[in-house]
């Protein structure tokens, strides 16, 4: 199926669709809440647009953020997610969702960012030949990642602590683009490779590999966020409102995803953030956005230890959840947002 789905509509559609008291209930918000908040500080958000469409709450947000008062919502063009975190320190970017990981590598590298609550689990999925069969199964094989500061090789760090391999000695990692290692993974070249929505729908759709672990069904990986989200920490500081509206606004796009699947999909489509409706609707129907029901604390906890156990990290836990999170807005949205 390509751009097909009969239920096709447009961004008015949309935004009247998800907005307007008669379907609020659909979200478990109601308008005049944000009616009684004062105004965004600031009417310009800047977020960051990759190939990836897992991230789809704050794609599908757009409208909501106008809803919420931005007048100006921006997406900024970046690579992949390696470019995530250098956006939110720099400002060019104001909010964003990331993996927990990588984020955590981030606050103890000092960048100014503050993690503002979780957005949903899963999205991971490690893919391998006949010969990998487990994540032990790595052990002297050839394994692909884009880069050594990606978030697919700091997962692969944590999934490696976890089951007792040297990150550094055990696994012979090479680095290439994407479509790339799913090229070689289909020729033999390499044994495995880590990939994210869109890359396990066209993988199973072109019959290359097979899935060793998935993180949206496999513990302890399905147990804990995988995304979350996170802000510059002087746009955080200087502008609560606007912070705590567009949270709110990603968060009820995250809602929408979860209860309707198709719609959203349609959307990512429309947007021209994927071409293939199937691929999309798989991953909507897939991924868990239930953002309420996972511990933040836990998931930085979690992959905290996994990474001082590979070495990527000094600090304690305890202490990059002092320096380095802000969950008031998080804590008061999941109050406001009951379904």
């Amino acid at each position: 199926m390509h751009n097909l789905y009969p239920g096709r509509f447009s961004r008015r559609r949309f935004l009247r669709g998800i907005t307007l008291a008669g379907t609020a209930g659909l979200l478990g918000w109601h308008p005049r809440r944000a009616a009684a908040e004062p105004p965004p500080e600031t009417t310009r958000i800047r977020l960051v647009r990759i190939p990836s469409i897992c991230q789809a709450p704050q794609y599908v947000a757009e409208e909501l953020l106008r809803s919420e008062g931005f007048t100006d919502v921006q997406y900024i063009q970046r690579e992949g997610t390696a470019d995530i975190a250098p956006a939110l320190a720099s400002g060019e970017a104001d909010l964003n969702n990331h993996f927990a990981a990588p984020l955590l590598l981030r606050l103890e590298a000092g960048d100014p960012i503050v993690i503002l609550g979780g957005l949903h689990v899963g999205c991971f999925e490690l893919f391998g030949n006949d010969r990998v069969q487990s994540i032990r199964d790595l052990k002297g094989k050839t394994v692909a990642v884009p880069s050594r500061d990606s978030s697919r090789y700091v997962f692969l760090a944590a999934m490696t602590a976890y089951v007792g391999l040297d990150l550094h000695n055990d696994i012979n990692f090479v680095t290439h683009p994407g479509p790339e290692s799913i090229r070689l993974l289909s020729e033999g070249k390499i044994d495995a490779y880590l990939g994210f929505p869109p890359e396990p729908q066209e993988m199973r759709e072109q019959r290359i590999g097979h899935v060793v672990i998935s993180s949206t069904v496999d513990r302890p990986w399905s147990q804990y966020f995988c995304c979350m989200l996170a802000g510059n920490r002087e746009f955080v500081r200087k502008y609560p409102v606007a912070t705590k509206r567009a949270l709110r606004a990603i968060l009820k796009a995250a809602d929408f995803c979860a209860s309707e699947p198709e719609r959203s999909a349609q959307l990512l489509v429309d947007q021209g953030y994927t071409r293939h409706y199937d691929h999309a609707l798989q991953a909507m129907e897939a991924i868990p956005y239930g953002w309420r029901e996972y511990s933040p604390e836990d998931t930085l906890r979690f992959y905290a230890l996994r990474l001082h156990e590979v070495g990527m990290l000094k600090s304690t836990p305890q202490k990059l959840l002092a320096q380095g999170t802000d969950w008031r807005f998080f804590n008061e949205l999941k109050h406001e947002l009951k379904t």
